[in-house]
């Protein structure tokens, strides 16, 4: 299996405010550099650069007043005198009046984010390009006739919605693979996000549509991040309605039941019958995650691998979330050795 990968990535690395203290976030390079390195180990396959795109192709899975906004806000916070790590102070939340987009870095900063985890430094902007582009570079081998590759993004994406960042997401790299997908002509496209944490902002995107089937297996909002969204009564509006399908799962979910969740998407696949599938694939899920409450063991994943191949669908593997970092690359190059039959 081909792995896009960008050395671009380690331009950022961030803080985060977390119980109730800025400190260093839990998404970091080593991430990336784990994967990459089971990647290798393991005779995967290939390892290539990304292609480079034109920003114009982060648009449609966003607004083009948010690309334009990350592309820029750095220079922006900057321009005032501050040479820390952007983040929001203030949100527009329930009850204040304004939907206009405010003039200084500090209301924009609130305007297009969903929490206080995703800075912004010098390196973000190239760093977040580089991501979305591995993700572009690998649907577009699908589009030529791959049977499946493996985009090592980083920043991840899958909480990144139209119009704001969050959860260590800025731009959107499966929306945007499934949206590059639809435009070069497919009719209907899958997203399937197994990441421990319910993926809000891909949700978003295609939440009234019906050319791209959303499904996402994670943690009971409940009690878990994101909070607000990942219900199962979240089924979409409009065209979409039927085309969104949250299955979350509770506290201290093993295998038995995630394997259940991972059938029935499934059969909601074999219904939509896409012309590809993408697959938001985060390893969080697994019993040592340190922000999360699964019990996934290391050999579970070449299950999950060998369930998603049974779809029978050109699969691109995109990197989502994953935070025991000594672990991170076995458990995700063990979903793709499952799919390709290397258990």
């Amino acid at each position: 299996m081909l792995t896009i990968y960008s050395s671009d990535h380690r331009f950022h690395h961030g803080v985060e405010l977390k119980d109730g203290a800025v400190s260093e976030s839990f998404e970091k390079p080593a991430r990336a550099e784990t994967v990459l390195a089971r990647v290798m180990a393991t005779g995967l396959g290939d390892v290539v650069s990304p292609k480079s795109y034109d920003r114009s192709s982060y648009v449609g899975a966003h607004s083009e007043r948010y690309v334009q906004f990350l592309a820029g806000a750095w220079n922006e916070w900057a321009a005032t005198g501050r040479t820390c790590q952007a983040l929001p102070l203030v949100w527009p939340v329930r009850g204040l009046p304004s939907t206009e987009v405010p003039q200084f870095i500090d209301g924009k900063l609130g305007f297009y984010s969903m929490d206080a985890g995703s800075p912004i430094n010098a390196g973000t902007w190239d760093a977040v390009c580089s991501s979305a582009n591995s993700a572009l570079t690998g649907i577009d081998r699908l589009s030529g006739g791959a049977r499946s590759a493996f985009a090592l993004c980083r920043p991840p994406g899958h909480h990144a919605g139209r119009e704001y960042m969050g959860g260590y997401c800025y731009l959107n790299n499966a929306a945007i693979a499934a949206q590059r997908c639809i435009e070069q002509g497919a009719k209907r496209v899958a997203v399937l996000d197994v990441d421990f944490h319910h993926g809000n902002g891909t949700q978003d995107i295609f939440y009234d549509r019906s050319d791209v089937l959303f499904i996402s297996i994670h943690g009971d909002p409940a009690v878990s991040f994101p909070y607000f969204s990942g219900h199962a009564d979240e089924r979409g509006v409009g065209p979409g309605e039927g085309f969104n399908l949250n299955l979350p799962l509770p506290k201290g979910t093993a295998m038995s039941e995630f394997e259940r969740a991972l059938l029935q998407a499934g059969a909601a696949l074999a219904r939509h019958a896409p012309d590809a599938l993408v697959v938001s694939l985060g390893v969080d899920t697994f019993e040592g995650d340190p922000i999360s409450h699964f019990r996934l063991r290391t050999a579970d994943y070449l299950r999950v691998g060998e369930i998603v191949e049974r779809f029978g669908v050109p699969t691109l593997f995109v990197m989502e979330g994953g935070y025991m970092v000594d672990e991170i690359g076995v458990n995700a190059v063990n979903v793709l050795l499952g799919f390709e039959g290397r258990a």
